[in-house]
């Protein structure tokens, strides 16, 4: 811990947000670089927050009437070039493989026996889905098809973050066949409100729900989708996306089937995912400069138990009780599952472990001595809180509200996070004062770079160059076009008439 800042963190998040959000990802032992650049490991605390991610949304994905599938990591390379637009699009990030065995040549190994065809590294697997939807869809009975897998994904980005832009992560794609263009609409609308009632609900994470310009499309898709949040720096993170294909990937997959009528038509298709970037996004959403504070619902553990073992001859006594005060806590329930406790019995000094647990942001630590089994209580902290701010609870009303403490946090994250989006985000109707609200202000020598702008709600005209210029000028980008009903105005920038505001931030 920093003594001249006070914080576990630094620098802080005023100081270098960057460098905090590295910092934070290695205090909290969530990932770490490996030696493949731009690869990352998941550490244990890490992975099991993504792993409470999938388990929740797999939930929702099946009762949404989708079943999981899996699919090939190779796609031959005339898969892709079957869908021009969508090739492009993902041309510059693709791993390829063309040769499959090594050979030792004069004390090294080299690359032997050439592909007959290169085989590209799943960067998405809408083309090779394709592929096999072509095989399954026959008539409009064999349809829906409501497919997901869960997978890993290449794409050989230069620049790369822990968990927000990394060359491999994990993911899930949805990949769906439908009869009728509306059906294929309804599941990518479906979808995309999945994502925001677990941005929102269990992520603590508020999102605004959008469709994306041209510009930013999905390559290949008629419509996309997405959610878009607003960090603690006031950048915007696209945390998952929908996509409507249209019959772009059936007309060249051939996934063509026998209407009701016995004409033959080409299938309508959607895909939709999210990655491991949605631990990045709690750690942006939520961290602080002590580290990280995880959503409650998504703790890879609720509680952690601190024994307090000064003097041997208390040490039965103390983890006697710290045992019994699991079991109970273990017996309630919040969110649908077991509520989850760590008891901690490593031989470190008390201190190292509040902090190593406050830095990985566990929601409630509980510190049990001598004194607190006397009073049939324990000594309670919130990750929501300052450190110091704890004190005695009952353990039978510890117990017993469990479940209404860690939801009332999962609240107050929600509503904190939702204060800072309102409060750094603007309605502009005057290019000026857009830029101004872009530009930071100059700042002294050797002060932190000032975090300036946020969102900005501005009229739109939709013109691609202007928008490019815009980026060009500002590095700010339409985030999305508000799902949300809007009134018709006039677009700052052109003086031509648009239909609704759309979102503008600079982002990840």
């Amino acid at each position: 811990m920093s003594k001249a800042a006070q914080t576990a963190i630094t620098p802080t998040r005023a100081e270098d947000y960057p460098e905090w959000y590295l910092q934070v990802v290695a205090a909290a032992d969530l990932a770490e670089n490996s030696p493949v650049r731009g690869c990352m490991v998941i550490k244990p605390w890490g992975y099991a927050l993504w792993e409470n991610c999938q388990r929740v949304l797999d939930g929702m994905f099946k009762a949404t009437g989708h079943v999981n599938a899996y699919f090939p990591l190779f796609i031959p390379l005339r898969f892709l070039e079957k869908e021009a637009a969508h090739v492009e699009g993902f041309a510059k990030e693709c791993a390829v493989v063309t040769h499959h065995r090594l050979e030792m040549r004069e004390g090294k190994l080299v690359p032997a026996g050439e592909l007959e065809e290169p085989l590209v590294v799943r960067p998405t697997s809408e083309t090779i889905i394709g592929e096999m939807f072509a095989k399954w869809v026959q008539s409009y009975r064999d349809q829906p098809l409501l497919n997901n897998q869960w997978a890993n994904v290449v794409r050989w980005e230069i620049r790369t973050r822990q968990f927000l832009r990394t060359a491999e992560f994990l993911w899930q794609e949805g990949h769906t066949a439908h009869a009728t263009s509306a059906e294929a609409v309804e599941e990518t609308m479906k979808m995309l409100g999945v994502y925001a009632d677990f941005a929102e609900q269990w992520m603590a994470m508020p999102v605004i729900q959008g469709e994306k310009t041209a510009g930013e499309r999905f390559p290949g898709a008629v419509s996309t989708y997405c959610i878009e949040s607003m960090m603690q720096d006031k950048k915007a993170l696209q945390a998952g996306t929908s996509h409507f294909l249209g019959q772009n990937f059936a007309r060249a997959s051939e996934i063509r089937f026998s209407d009701d009528k016995g004409a033959l038509e080409y299938a309508w298709t959607t895909s939709w995912g999210v990655s491991t970037r949605l631990v990045g996004a709690m750690i942006m959403t939520h961290a602080d400069d002590d580290g990280m504070v995880c959503p409650p619902r998504l703790a890879p553990a609720h509680v952690v138990i601190l024994p307090v073992l000064q003097k041997p001859e208390h040490r039965e006594r103390v983890l006697d009780y710290c045992h019994k005060l699991a079991a109970e806590l273990r017996a309630q329930s919040f969110a649908g599952t077991p509520v989850r406790v760590e008891l901690d019995q490593r031989d470190l000094r008390g201190g190292d472990k509040v902090w190593q647990w406050i830095k990985k942001g566990v929601p409630l630590r509980l510190e049990v001595g001598p004194r607190d089994i006397d009073q049939d209580s324990v000594f309670m902290g919130r990750r929501d809180r300052g450190p110091k701010d704890k004190g005695g609870i009952a353990r039978t009303e510890l117990v017993a509200t469990i479940g209404t403490i860690l939801q009332d946090m999962q609240d107050g994250m929600l509503a904190r996070a939702r204060a800072f989006q309102d409060a750094n985000t603007r309605v502009i109707d005057d290019k000026a004062e857009f830029y101004a609200w872009f530009t930071p202000p100059p700042s002294a020598e050797g002060a932190p770079t000032p975090i300036h702008g946020g969102f900005a709600l501005t009229h739109f005209s939709g013109d691609v160059e202007l928008e490019r210029k815009i980026k060009d000028d500002l590095s700010v980008t339409v985030r999305c076009i508000p799902l949300a009903d809007g009134e018709a105005g006039t677009c700052p920038f052109t003086g031509k008439p648009s239909a609704k505001r759309v979102v503008w931030a600079k982002s990840y």
